[in-house]
């Protein structure tokens, strides 16, 4: 017979008492009407705070591309530093307010990124464009022209 009565929940028929066995630990906070600790705010400043940008490089440009959801463009900087360095920076700081008769929370989070990328020697670092739109953030970096070597035919003559 098991030294543990049944109504702790030890489903073993073991004579040693283990008392964090199969408790089940009450949420003081299950019945409040907001969300637990893996919330929308700390998962959208996760998102924000782990931004990755894309680089493509096409024929005429190197073009960056990042999601920044629920960012205004006031919020990100655009920068290009004086040794080829591209820089891409945002800072976000959300506050979402609810309340009822009986209740009243505030969440607050904030959120910052960087990013630095750094151009070869093929950009136009005085041409860069940037562009917001629907929570991605467009920079197009102008590449200059290659020239082409000139060639010159020669006749062969025999």
């Amino acid at each position: 017979m098991a030294m543990v009565p049944r109504f702790f929940g030890n489903p073993r028929s073991s004579s040693i008492f283990d008392p964090f066995y199969s408790f089940d630990l009450r949420d003081p906070f299950k019945d409040f009407p907001f969300p637990s600790s893996s919330s929308i705010i700390s998962r959208e400043n996760s998102a924000f705070v782990n931004t990755s940008i894309d680089w493509k490089e096409t024929p005429e440009a190197h073009v960056f591309k990042a999601d920044l959801p629920g960012l205004k463009k006031e919020e990100v900087k655009v920068e290009i530093e004086d040794d080829r360095v591209l820089q891409i920076s945002g800072e976000r700081n959300l506050e979402k307010e609810e309340k009822n008769d009986t209740w009243h929370r505030v969440e607050r989070s904030s959120g910052k990124f960087l990013r630095r990328f750094r151009l070869p020697e093929n950009a136009k670092m005085d041409q860069v464009k940037a562009s917001m739109e629907n929570g991605v953030l467009t920079v197009i970096v102008p590449k200059e022209e290659v020239k082409k070597p000139d060639v010159k035919a020669i006749e062969n003559s025999g």
